[in-house]
């Protein structure tokens, strides 16, 4: 199975600012890529018993540079329970997660 990559963007109210810069940093990678259907970036709002949630990107194997560039550490697959695709082809959807509902 490829490897999915994570990074955590902090707060989820000071969060903004990092994903848009993640969301500039992936568009010439995916144009240079010729926009694979494979290749997005994924955030979640994250609480895990903390009382401040926090924004945790996740890069599909396909955004692997990006993951290296930003230092994303490897991680497992990530269920699409309140998933939010922040960049990339809408289709990812079905090709990253052809099992969801």
């Amino acid at each position: 199975m490829p490897t999915w990559f994570s990074q955590s963007l902090g707060d989820g109210v000071l969060a903004f600012e990092p994903k848009e810069q993640l969301r500039a940093q992936f568009e010439p990678l995916y144009l240079a890529s010729g926009r694979p259907a494979d290749m997005a970036v994924f955030t979640r709002h994250e609480l895990e018993g903390r009382l401040q949630c926090e924004v945790i990107a996740y890069f599909s194997p396909a955004a692997a540079p990006l993951a290296n560039v930003v230092g994303a550490k490897p991680c497992d697959r990530p269920t699409t329970d309140d998933l939010d695709l922040l960049a990339g082809d809408p289709a990812c959807w079905a090709a990253l997660f052809p099992d969801a509902p």
